[in-house]
């Protein structure tokens, strides 16, 4: 996330230098392959290049091919095949064994349907769209390579396709990725041809909610930051000196534990970690994140502790379900023998990652099949 962040911020920059840029995004993979779709980098006519699309291998010949597109303003495919004996011919030798589709193409402001812009606008909201691009054409259809559907973050679908029954088509792949969050390459037969459209879900950064501003705090605001997360630190304590060690977090918010439900938003994107050291303010934190919908509740803290809060809980009255305590991890973080409050957030991290992509956060040398199944 915090790559896209960085395109999205030099973009900006670039608007009004009079450079031209071009943005390269892989749009389909086959195979063993660095990233998978959706990864981008973006290009200047001066020769920055921000992001990547593999481990430094394709970066300089798809700079190649992005100086042709910036000049002509015609939008291409470009596809790397690791997989044949060409691999070797071109000197790259990567020895990744897969294929990779990346579609490149310019930009600039005011480019109809700018990606950049769209994508720009799923973070200012923090809601997630969809971004459908057409790669591949094949026969008389009317749609062209570069023409989108976009679903924006408040229900509105945009097109510059000419295939109405494509459009609907797409239309309905695109809410289908949007409900379960997983980018898609779509193929689409029709009378006249065939279309390959990658059909992308644009999440904004994560929300974290990390209550409680003690010192071991700041190296999981940290981390955090450095996956371009949006950091929220809340605390009950007022202290001039929260928001300078909290410098890099997106927002300090101060409130009692019992008001977060007033002070913080808290959807089902939230992820939120416990840490107040407070056993009382972790009490009253429990009865309004217990019920809440929020992905991810660590508590940091050893088990016995959390045992003991879920009895005071059920002393006043209040017994989770087994449906709010499938979102609980206590204690908090992944079993790497962290000790040290680094090591610790960064177990807390690793198993938030976990959670959100649906792994097991175990070790890869013990998983059959593809790394990124």
């Amino acid at each position: 996330m915090k790559e896209l962040q960085k395109i999205l911020k030099t973009f900006e920059q670039n608007k009004n230098s009079g450079q031209r840029a071009a943005l390269a995004t892989l749009v389909n993979a086959q195979g063993s392959t660095y990233r998978r779709p959706g990864a981008r980098m973006l290009m200047t006519s001066q020769g920055q290049m921000v992001g990547s699309l593999s481990g430094g291998c394709l970066e300089a010949d798809v700079f190649e091919q992005a100086q042709v597109v910036m000049t002509s303003g015609k939008s291409i495919v470009v596809q790397y095949d690791t997989m044949s004996d060409e691999d070797i011919i071109w000197g790259l030798g990567l020895g990744c064994n897969g294929i990779v589709q990346i579609f490149i193409e310019r930009v600039e402001e005011e480019t109809p349907l700018n990606p950049l812009e769209f994508l720009n606008q799923c973070w200012q909201q923090r809601q997630a769209g969809v971004l459908a691009t057409v790669f591949y054409v094949e026969g008389e259809v009317k749609a062209q390579v570069g023409t989108r559907l976009m679903v924006y973050p408040d229900g509105r679908v945009n097109s510059d396709i000419e295939d109405t029954d494509l459009v609907a088509q797409i239309c309905d792949d695109a809410w289908a990725t949007l409900a379960d969050s997983r980018s898609r390459v779509k193929a689409y037969p029709l009378l006249t041809g065939k279309v390959e459209v990658f059909v992308e879900v644009i999440q904004p950064p994560v929300p974290l909610m990390i209550f409680g501003a003690g010192h071991d705090a700041v190296p999981l605001v940290h981390l955090a930051q450095e996956l371009g997360w949006y950091v929220t630190v809340v605390d009950s304590r007022q202290s001039d000196g929260t928001r300078e060690r909290f410098i890099s977090a997106d927002e300090v918010v101060l409130s009692r534990p019992e008001g977060i439900g007033e002070s913080v938003p808290l959807d089902n994107r939230t992820v939120a970690v416990v840490m107040t050291h407070n056993y009382l303010h972790d009490l009253e934190l429990l009865k309004t994140l217990l019920p809440s919908c929020v992905r991810y509740l660590g508590i940091l803290g050893p088990k016995s502790r959390t045992e003991k809060l879920f009895q005071d809980l059920q002393e006043q009255g209040i017994t989770p379900s087994a449906a709010q305590l499938q979102h609980l991890y206590s204690p908090v973080g992944l079993d790497i023998g962290a000790d040290t409050p680094e090591e610790i957030a960064l177990s807390i991290v690793a198993e938030i990652q976990a959670v959100l992509t649906n792994h097991s956060g175990g070790s890869l040398r013990h998983k059959s099949g593809s790394i990124h199944d």
